[in-house]
Formats: C-alpha cells, structure tokens, sequence
C-alpha cells in the first residue's frame, strides 16, 4: 500500500513541529513538505503534487481560503483537508465555495486527524460533527415531502448520495453495497450530472440542504 504523502501548510512553527513529528510516527503516511504560507503552498502543492494537502486557514499572504481555491482550480483532483481553530458559520461557507474536502478544529485528538487524512485521500470527505450541525443550520432545509417529490435521483442514486454524505468512499461503498467500484464510480458521475455540481463534497453538502437524505 502506497504512503499517503501530505502537503502541511501551517505558520505556527511550535504546532506545525508537532503535527510534524506526530504524523511521521504513523504508518503509511509521509510528510513531503512544508508551507508557512498561502502562496508557498500554492508553489509547493504544483512541485510536488501531493495526495492531500493539509491546510492552516488563518495564514499569511493570499490566506487559506484563497490557497484552498487556487490549488483546487490547479488541481481538482488533490483533496484539502483544512485545520484550523476558527469555527465560523462564513469560514465553513467559504471553504465549502473553495472546495476543500473536509475541515477539523484544532485540538482534535491525533487519531482523528489521522483517520480524516485517511478519509479524504480515499475520496471521500471528512467535516467535524460541529461543522455538520453549522451546514444544515446554514440553510432552510426544503421539506421532506417536497424534497422526495423533486429528487432527480434513482432509489440506488439516493442509497449511494447517503453514504457520501456519511463520508464514505467509492471502496467503502462498494463493500457495503456489494456491487463493484466500477459501478459506483457509474453512479458517482450520474448523481454529479443530475444535481449539477462538479464534486462529492457539493453532493454531500446540496444532500444535507436539500433533504434528498435522511
């Protein structure tokens, strides 16, 4: 099984010491380098094109909001995984608009960073529980009822949109539905047709606006 290799971009040189010498303790999972600020990791993230980036918010220069856009326009395909000690209602709204993957406060214990990083190289997306609750307060969910009524999705569409929203990936997904990872990379692409967004995250997050799951 191949490393999972990290981009850390993170300003406070204590914590970042920290994740550092924390993470390279964990198996099958690399440090490529390190980015003190939003620009660096942009350059940084085109060097060495990372399997996930690791990314501080409150950074120097363009900012991790702005680098969290620039390197998913660079880059679609390299997930963003954000940490952070801002919980913001805006911030959550404006990463979700950037396209990062997932997002976690600082302070969380290592083994759930660890599993997140997991997560989102997998594919799949990884939002703190606080930060579920602050998504669907965010918006006025459409109605159960109304919501059934205009789903576009198929019964086994709507099946797989859940377990997105659950943040499982295509593999996890695949296991539990019994049916191959071709198959549910056939449905991935037809949901993202239907609801009209252009990644898993939109799809998971448009499931919780919209109540197309329960």
């Amino acid at each position: 099984m191949n490393n999972i290799r990290v981009l850390l971009v993170e300003d406070d040189e204590l914590f970042r010491l920290g994740l550092v010498v924390r993470l390279q303790q964990e198996k099958g999972i690399e440090i490529l380098a390190e980015a003190i600020d939003g620009e660096m990791a942009v350059e940084l993230t085109n060097q060495y094109l990372p399997d996930v980036v690791l990314l501080d918010v409150g950074l120097p220069g363009i900012g991790g909001v702005e680098a969290c856009r620039q390197i998913k326009q660079l880059h679609p395909q390299i997930p963003v995984l954000v940490l952070t000690s801002h919980f913001k209602k805006q911030l959550i709204e404006q990463l979700i608009a950037a396209g990062a993957s997932g997002y976690c406060l600082k302070g969380i214990e290592a083994e759930t960073l660890i599993l997140a990083l997991r997560s989102v190289a997998a594919g799949a997306s990884w939002w703190d529980a606080a930060t579920t609750v602050e998504i669907r307060s965010a918006f006025k969910p459409t109605p159960v009822q109304e919501a059934k009524e205009n789903n576009p999705l198929t019964s086994r569409e709507t099946e797989i949109l859940a377990l997105i929203a659950a943040g499982k990936s295509n593999n996890e997904i695949a296991r539990q539905l019994h049916i191959t990872i071709g198959t549910v990379r056939v449905h991935v692409h037809a949901i993202l047709q239907k609801l009209e967004v252009r990644s898993r995250t939109s799809a998971a997050i448009l499931a919780i606006q919209q109540n197309l799951v329960t």
